[in-house]
Parts: structure tokens; C-alpha cells; sequence
């Protein structure tokens, strides 16, 4: 008897420190896994920018996070801002109308801002007990020198198959700078091309009120244009090529019209919507003279 409870003993101290050890590695390999998901998400900003290793991150370029939040009760509902102050974090409360109704400060470092269970948890603390809070979307201030200088968004829409998520990157008067598409499952060889540099990049340089009438065309791609949008000819070229056709509409990929159509329409949708919500949220923190980091 005195034999099995020492077997038992010794297998539950094992067990204890096996469970132990493999606790830890999963802590350490999840913040590792975190960490590299952040780094990629950062070259795949910089790289929408335009930057790389041929052309390096300006020193004073800051990337600021603004997280949009749906705030609901019984009788009412609302949208809520996270956003970074000049010394710490705020959340900001607007009616449907844009009005301010609240703005509270947020005890939240900034690298738990970065972690969404941290960020949601401090959003539902500030937003008090019997009201439903519900994040919606991330938008990315660029600024360089305090100046903004670009907006990144993430965005997700209808595809041919299920839905397509993306990245774009436009300017302050909201002219498309770049586009990424990071996740699909549109055909391989057909809709799948979307990921392509000669369907993206057609949509760099459209300005906003070009995107009013933005539509996709079922017309060869000329081949001047596919080798400049695929980067294939001298830069000097290729600029030449591409203001030739800036004004042009999307060229349809081929058999995948209607992927090439669900991008397009998705595209205007994130910046016109974007571009709306701005200039109310930029409006009430000018009424309040409320200071932010961009």
C-alpha cells in the first residue's frame, strides 16, 4: 500500500511539472507567435506606403491605431472611439448624429492596446455596466513629423465564393496609395488572381472622385499596362505607362468578372465609408478641442 501511494505521488508531482513546463512553452510560444504576426502586419503596412528596403521608413513616420467600437443599450445606439491622446488613451462616444456624449480616459498600456482581449475588456470597463460594447473596425493614422500623411484600413466584403479581406492604403484627400489582398477564396487561376500585381495595383493613384464612377471593364489588358502594373519595365517607363491608363477603369480579370467586380465595389465601399466617419470623428474632436496623437 505504502508502495502505490509513492507511485501515485511521484506520477502527480510529474504530471504537476510536465503540465508546468508545458504551460510555460505555450505562454512563450504564444507571445512569440503574437510578436511575429504583429512584424508582418507592419511590413505589409510600410510595404502599401511604398517603402522597403530601397527606400527606408522616414525616422519621424508614427503609425497611430484608432479602433472603432458599436455601443448599445436598451434605448439607444452609439459609436465609441478608442483613441490614442497626446498622454495615454481615450474613449470617445458619439451619438448617430456625431455629437459628443462622452469622452473618458482609458487605464490601458499601449501594448495591451495592441491585444484585443485586453483592449475589448478596458472599452466594456469604460463603457459601464448594462450597455453592449461591439467592435467593428481598426483605421491606422500615418503621420510624419506630427503631419498626417496616410490612413491604412482593413476591410472585409462579399467575394464570388465567401469573403475577401484586404488592406489599403490611401492619402489624406483619400487617393488610393496601395492595396492588399490578405485573405480569400476565390478559384485558383481565376478569382484567386485578385492577389495578382496587375489587378491590384490598377487601383493605386484613383483618386476619391474617381471612385464615384469606378467601374470594371471586360476589355483585354493592354500589354504595356500589365508589364508596367507587374513592375516589369525601368521605373521612368512605367510611370509613363500607368498615367497613361490612370484614369482608365478596372480591367476585369479574365474569367473572374465577377471576383474582379465584388473588389471593386468593396474598395469604394471601405473609403467612402471611411472617408464620411472621418470627417465627423474629426469634426466633434475639433468642437471639444480635444488633443490626439495625429
Amino acid at each position: 500500500m505504502k508502495d502505490i501511494l509513492t507511485i501515485v505521488l511521484r506520477l502527480t508531482i510529474t504530471c504537476i511539472m510536465a503540465a508546468t513546463v508545458m504551460g510555460s512553452a505555450f505562454i512563450i510560444t504564444n507571445k512569440a507567435k503574437k510578436h511575429n504576426e504583429h512584424v508582418n502586419e507592419q511590413k505589409v503596412r510600410y510595404s502599401l506606403l511604398g517603402y522597403s528596403t530601397a527606400k527606408p521608413i522616414p525616422g519621424n513616420m508614427a503609425l497611430h491605431e484608432v479602433y472603432r467600437y458599436i455601443v448599445t443599450d436598451k434605448e439607444s445606439q452609439s459609436i465609441g472611439y478608442l483613441l490614442p491622446g497626446k498622454e495615454g488613451f481615450f474613449f470617445l462616444t458619439l451619438d448617430m448624429e456625431g455629437k459628443v456624449i462622452d469622452n473618458k480616459p482609458v487605464p490601458i498600456e499601449e501594448s495591451a492596446v495592441l491585444e484585443k482581449d485586453l483592449r475589448d475588456k478596458a472599452v466594456q470597463e469604460i463603457a459601464g455596466t448594462g450597455k453592449g460594447v461591439t467592435f467593428a473596425d481598426q483605421t491606422i493614422v500615418v503621420t510624419d513629423n506630427g503631419k498626417r500623411v496616410a490612413y491604412l484600413l482593413d476591410g472585409k466584403f462579399t467575394g464570388f465564393k465567401t469573403f475577401i479581406g484586404v488592406m489599403l492604403a490611401v492619402d489624406p484627400k483619400f487617393t488610393i496609395v496601395g492595396l492588399e489582398i490578405l485573405e480569400h477564396e476565390e478559384d485558383p487561376g481565376l478569382g484567386a488572381e485578385i492577389e495578382r500585381d496587375y489587378f491590384r495595383n490598377q487601383f493605386k493613384g484613383k483618386t476619391f472622385e474617381m471612385l464615384k464612377d469606378l467601374d470594371v471593364v471586360k476589355e483585354p489588358l493592354p500589354d504595356e499596362y500589365y508589364q508596367a502594373l507587374e513592375g516589369n519595365v525601368e521605373a521612368a517607363d512605367a510611370a509613363k505607362i500607368l498615367a497613361k491608363y490612370g484614369d482608365r477603369d478596372i480591367y476585369a480579370l479574365t474569367g473572374a468578372t465577377i471576383s474582379s467586380r465584388y473588389v471593386n465595389t468593396g474598395v469604394k465601399g471601405i473609403i467612402k465609408k471611411f472617408a464620411y466617419r472621418l470627417n465627423i470623428l474629426d469634426a466633434a474632436l475639433a468642437e471639444r478641442k480635444i488633443e490626439v496623437a495625429f
